[in-house]
């Protein structure tokens, strides 16, 4: 459960959901996601180093540089789903927090679609 924790509250930093989704296109070096998701070189290092830790990514030097890729095709399907499910939440708007019963419900239903 600790792991599992961990690797979302990886997720809950915006600079590192910005890092990972850019290496959804492929890989890159720091100078690369820096300029893609517009942050200073060495806070982009910063969030590899936690995602490197934490298995998400990995980093290949070449040379002097070193290039970072996501870990494996699990990461990307995590990034998406919680990308779909963001934009699914968002379609439904704001809304009450439901009562027990019909959160049950509601799990049911989407099951089924």
């Amino acid at each position: 459960a600790d792991e599992i924790a961990d690797t979302l509250q990886a997720l809950s930093a915006a600079s590192r959901v910005r890092i990972l989704g850019r290496l959804t296109v492929g890989p890159s070096s720091v100078s690369q996601l820096a300029r893609a998701v517009e942050m200073e070189q060495p806070a982009v290092s910063q969030q590899l180093r936690v995602l490197r830790d934490l298995g998400l990514v990995v980093g290949k030097r070449q040379g002097r540089k070193t290039i970072y890729k996501l870990r494996d095709k699990h990461v990307r399907v995590l990034l998406t789903e919680a990308v779909a499910h963001s934009e699914h939440r968002r379609a439904r708007g704001p809304r009450a927090a439901d009562p027990a019963g019909k959160l049950e419900s509601s799990v049911s239903s989407n099951d089924a679609a």
